[in-house]
């Protein structure tokens, strides 16, 4: 099992009127989630670009939490606090959360975890519990203010920022960003976190157009797999022309937005270290 935990940003969206709002703004179907379930979530600008990549707690009727990476609850607050006119609903910053992550092998694929049950059978005491899929791994992420470690649970950022990277799931601030069009960063991230079902939010007539010509992107984040080790900032070359940056990396292993040509199979030249281009694990 890997084991990894952090600071984590948690927002807390209350009132009358929160899933509505939230179902107007938002990629996921906040309807479709229940009382004690989770869902992961895109929140985008009018133009269609990221603004954040979040999960969204349902804790009652009128009261949810959504945790994303530490650093991006202030642009998220503000997103949300744009159209919020003559609208019954409140947004409140909370402090001092953190996120212990536990993830082991799915061995057997073809068996999915169920969507909001546990997959680890060790005891966490946590506020908030949810599933996690990555491309070849199963867990659970367990939140709480102060949350601490418990007995008998060995920590390895290292091993599991490599384990992250290999299975191409990418990091909010490091991975994709404000400048990112939703489908550059996965099928994993549009599958978790869009339904084309709900009708319409904010942003989503660039979601839907790209879904409907097959997903194709300019920059789609692509795993390399190297020679060596690599670094994150690495300079990506294809064909003697320059074609992307690695944003993050572990040993051999990172992570790049490349120009769409540099296909699966690719082989490149990262600051002259020969690697690999990969589809996810």
């Amino acid at each position: 099992m890997l084991a990894s935990i952090a600071d984590r940003d948690v927002v807390e969206v209350s009132g009358a009127d929160a899933s509505l709002y939230l179902q107007g703004q938002i990629s996921q179907d906040v309807d479709s989630i229940g009382a004690g379930e989770s869902a992961w979530s895109l929140i985008l600008a009018p133009t269609g670009k990221l603004t954040a990549w979040f999960r969204l707690h349902r804790i009652a009727d009128d009261r949810f939490y959504i945790d994303l990476e530490t650093g991006w609850a202030v642009a998220l607050v503000e997103r949300l606090e744009r159209f919020k006119l003559r609208t019954a609903v409140d947004f409140s910053i909370l402090e001092g959360w953190r996120m212990l992550s536990l993830r082991t092998e799915n061995t057997d694929p073809v068996t999915e975890p169920e969507e909001n049950g546990p997959t680890q059978t060790v005891p966490v005491q946590a506020a908030l519990a949810a599933t996690f899929r990555w491309p070849g791994f199963v867990g659970t992420d367990h939140l709480d203010a102060g949350l601490a470690v418990p007995d008998g649970i060995e920590i390895d950022d290292r091993a599991f920022e490599e384990a992250r990277i290999r299975a191409a799931v990418p990091k909010l601030g490091s991975d994709i960003g404000e400048n990112t069009i939703p489908a550059e960063g996965g099928a994993n991230l549009i599958d978790q976190s869009v339904s084309f079902t709900k009708g319409c939010y904010t942003g989503q007539e660039l979601v839907a157009r790209i879904d409907s010509r097959g997903g194709n992107v300019p920059r789609p984040l692509r795993l390399l797999i190297a020679e060596g080790t690599l670094e994150a900032g690495g300079v990506v070359t294809f064909d003697g022309r320059e074609s992307g940056v690695v944003t993050s990396a572990a040993a051999n292993a990172g992570l790049a937005a490349l120009m769409r040509k540099v296909e699966p199979g690719s082989v490149v030249s990262v600051d002259g270290v020969k690697a690999t281009v990969q589809a996810p694990i």
